[in-house]
């Protein structure tokens, strides 16, 4: 396999972009998570409780989608240090990890957002909305 210096180069647009919303994503939560606080801090209400634990679970896999993503990126620059270097295995290698770091990521990310399309439902079932 012949691997050039720019195809390493090619994750970095992506992933970045990938990053950028899960930061926002980390932020939106973040700030449910200080609302639902103060709700909880005035009315001790279980169902709070467990909307906080629910986006405490988010907020974890968040992290664990920005490390990887993070990886990612850092794996594909070390990738192109490497091919830079004409160290080509190893730069193949690395490339490789890179991409297994962002399918790892986007897989977690898929898990975060079906924990949200479910809570979100449970809360539609509150006003007797059923899905069809």
């Amino acid at each position: 396999m012949n691997l050039t210096i720019e195809t390493p180069a090619l994750l970095f647009s992506a992933t970045t972009l990938i990053l950028l919303a899960y930061t926002n994503r980390f932020l939106t939560i973040a700030q449910l998570i200080r609302e639902l606080k103060k709700s909880y801090k005035k009315e001790e209400n279980a169902s709070i409780l467990l909307e906080i634990k629910n986006l405490n679970l988010r907020l974890s896999l968040i992290r664990a989608m920005q490390l990887m993503g993070v990886l990612c990126l850092f794996l594909s620059v070390l990738a192109m240090l490497m091919l830079f270097l004409e160290q080509h295995m190893l730069g193949i290698y690395l490339f490789g990890v890179s991409i297994l770091c962002l399918l790892v990521s986007l897989g977690i990310s898929f898990w975060e957002i079906s924990i949200s399309v479910n809570a979100l439902r449970l809360h539609l079932k509150d006003i007797g909305y059923e899905e069809e």
